[in-house]
């Protein structure tokens, strides 16, 4: 098949969309198939330049400054559309999502979209507060709206699927987690020195043990309760490090939050790290740490796991088949208390035992089974266009 990936965020950013597709593209690329991602410039698009890779002039924008904007020209509609996709497979609802409709209706292809962002929990950005329960309404609105133009839809977990449904979408859906290369974050690829090294870059001690978080550095992914109750965590367990590996427009306000709260020397923001460096930084966790609940899926779940790292989570409709409580991970409640027993359990031998027991619950997400299934959601939804 000929397919063409649209999307408005991808390597060398890091966060689960780019790094879904940048999967999708290698693995569907090494099944045979001929595979083109377009995708906005951003920083560092250059060392990835390759022929079937095209990325599209941008600009930042302006609610969102450390994401871009893609502005396909018409020279480009050309060159996309002289392809002639048999699939396009569009990874947004915006910009870049338009674009590949456009492809797509240019060449008769069939449609496929992947649904990766609950848009409701990002309506702060815009509202800032003021009337944000209208603004949710619109964005469940146009989810609604975005999703009955397509062939298939593709929900990353159930709780997405819930949700379209809730919304009023009655495309046909299938629901294909995301995969992942579990074996790159093997704990037994990185030895002694390296751990080391980059727990010395990231301002861990020694004898340290560190709680981690890896992921953007925003308000819908709710790091700000993870440092609220740090320093309740840090009295039990004095020997531990907050270290947060991200970028954000809420990384200034938590350093300024974990310096009114007196923690600010065990607390480390070490900015955004490349993301084919990024199972290193996994390396140096003990306990991997997220309160967000604005998940579809939440890649950095599963890569933690995957690390060999007990994962303590705020309970939420997408970790549903994803952490088994005592077992794959830990699961709270969303109550400071109920974080902090969890942290507690996770930094204890309980916490030990699910993390030498988490790389063989990560196992069935990955990258392989999830090309599999989109390859044969793509050949469902030819078949179905053909006799239809």
């Amino acid at each position: 098949m000929k397919i063409g990936l649209f999307t408005d965020t991808f390597y060398p950013e890091i966060n689960g969309v780019a790094t879904s597709v940048f999967m999708l593209h290698r693995e569907l690329t090494r099944r045979g198939h001929e595979v083109h991602v377009f995708a906005p410039k951003c920083r560092g698009w250059e060392e990835y330049q390759q022929d079937t890779v095209h990325y599209i002039a941008s600009a930042p924008l302006l609610v969102l400054k450390d994401r871009n904007c893609a502005f396909p020209t018409p020279l480009t509609s050309w060159e996309a559309t002289k392809l002639d996709f048999d699939i396009v497979h569009t990874n947004s609802e915006f910009v870049m999502g338009h674009f590949g409709r456009h492809v797509a209706r240019a060449n008769d292809s069939a449609l496929i979209h992947t649904y990766h962002t609950i848009w409701e929990e990002y309506t702060y950005y815009i509202t800032h507060g003021v009337a944000d329960e209208a603004a949710r309404k619109v964005a469940r609105k146009y989810s609604q709206w975005w999703c009955n133009r397509f062939d298939r839809i593709i929900a990353p977990t159930g709780k997405a699927l819930g949700l379209l449904y809730d919304y009023g979408v009655r495309a046909p859906m299938d629901v294909i987690p995301s995969g992942m290369d579990i074996a790159r974050f093997a704990p037994e690829r990185h030895d002694a020195a390296e751990r080391a090294a980059r727990r010395v870059e990231c301002g861990v001690q020694a004898g340290e043990r560190v709680l981690l978080n890896i992921g953007r550095i925003s308000r819908e992914k709710n790091l700000e309760q993870v440092v609220r109750v740090f320093p309740r965590l840090l009295a039990r367990c004095p020997d531990v490090r907050l270290v947060s590996i991200g970028e954000g427009p809420m990384r200034e306000p938590l350093m300024r939050a974990a310096q009114e709260l007196g923690v600010s020397g065990r607390v480390t923001f070490a900015g955004p790290r490349p993301w084919e460096e990024i199972d290193q930084y996994y390396a140096i966790g003990d306990v991997f740490v997220s309160a967000s609940r604005s998940e579809t899926q939440g890649l950095t779940y599963v890569e933690a796991m995957a690390s060999g790292l007990c994962v303590c989570a705020v309970n939420d409709a997408c970790l549903d088949g994803v952490i088994r409580d005592g077992v794959s991970g830990i699961l709270t409640e969303g109550d400071d208390d109920a974080l902090l027993d969890g942290l507690l359990r996770a930094f204890s031998p309980e916490g030990k035992r699910i993390a030498a027991n988490a790389p063989e619950c990560a196992r069935p997400f990955g990258m392989e089974a999830f090309a599999a299934r989109v390859e044969a959601c793509y050949e469902k939804t030819l078949a179905t266009l053909r006799d239809a």
